[in-house]
C-alpha cells in the first residue's frame, strides 16, 4: 500500500536495521513460493513511481490495481495521496506537517512505554488527538468521499487505500471504503477472509490474544 520505505525520513538520516531486512526477505520469500507481490508507492516512497509497470525483485510496482475479493467484489486499490490536495499542490506544507507528525509519534512512543509498564493495552495518543481536531475529522471525511467517488468512476464496488493513517471499513458513501491504517501509529492492517469479508487487524488485539497471530507456515501454505 506504499509508504513502507520512508524516503522523506531517509533523506535526513539513514536508518535501516536488520529487522527491516528481515521483513523484506520474508515478503520476497513468499513471492518465490508463489504469492503475488504488488507495491503501490505512496508519497513517502514516491521515488518508486519512476518504476511503475516494472518488476523489482519479483515485486510488481503499480500506481493502482483492481482486486477481486473471494465473493466477487471488485475493489480499487490505491495509496490515496493522489487525492490529497496538500501533498499534490503544497508539498512544503506536507513536509512541515510530516515534521509535526514525527513529534507526535515521539510523544506516542513515550506514552506507549508508560502504559506498557503499567500493564495497559496499546493506545495511540496521536490518533486520539487527530480525531479530536475538527479540521482533521473533516479532512478524513472529504478524503474518504473522494476515494469512493474515484472507485465509482472506474466502475469498482469499493476502494482500499491508506495514506491518512486512519483504519476504517464502512459504506457511508454508497460503496465499500477500506483503509488499512498504518504500522506505526494505529498499528493496523486489513485481512480478507476466505468468504471475502474484510476485517481490520489490530496489533493491540493480537497482543492480548496471541493465538490470533498467523504463523508464517500458514501463509506459506496459502501462497503455495
Amino acid at each position: 500500500m506504499g509508504d513502507i520505505v520512508d524516503g522523506w525520513r531517509l533523506k535526513k538520516s539513514w536508518y535501516w536495521p536488520q529487522t527491516h531486512n528481515d521483513v523484506v526477505q520474508k515478503l520476497l520469500r513468499k513471492g518465490r513460493k508463489g504469492a503475488r507481490l504488488i507495491y503501490l508507492p505512496g508519497n513517502h516512497d514516491e521515488f518508486l513511481r519512476d518504476y511503475l509497470g516494472t518488476h523489482l525483485g519479483g515485486v510488481e510496482v503499480v500506481d493502482r490495481i483492481v482486486h477481486e475479493t473471494a465473493d466477487g467484489k471488485r475493489l480499487l486499490v490505491i495509496h490515496g495521496d493522489q487525492f490529497d490536495v496538500v501533498v499534490r499542490h503544497a508539498k512544503w506544507l506536507a513536509l512541515l506537517g510530516d515534521n509535526a507528525y514525527e513529534l507526535a509519534l515521539a510523544l506516542n512512543t513515550v506514552v506507549s512505554r508508560i502504559r506498557r509498564k503499567l500493564g495497559f493495552d496499546y493506545w495511540s495518543l496521536s490518533a486520539w488527538a487527530k480525531l479530536k481536531v475538527k479540521n482533521a475529522v473533516n479532512f478524513i471525511g472529504a478524503f474518504e468521499q473522494a476515494l469512493v467517488t474515484e472507485a465509482r468512476r472506474v466502475g469498482a464496488d469499493g476502494v482500499v487505500c491508506g495514506h491518512i493513517h486512519h483504519a476504517a471499513i464502512h459504506d457511508e458513501f454508497g460503496l465499500r471504503y477500506v483503509n488499512t491504517g498504518d504500522w506505526v501509529e494505529s498499528c493496523t492492517a486489513i485481512a480478507e477472509h476466505h468468504d471475502g469479508r474484510m476485517e481490520i487487524v489490530r496489533w493491540s488485539t493480537i497482543q492480548r490474544q496471541p493465538e490470533l497471530a498467523i504463523d508464517d507456515t500458514e501463509i506459506d501454505q496459502v501462497a503455495a
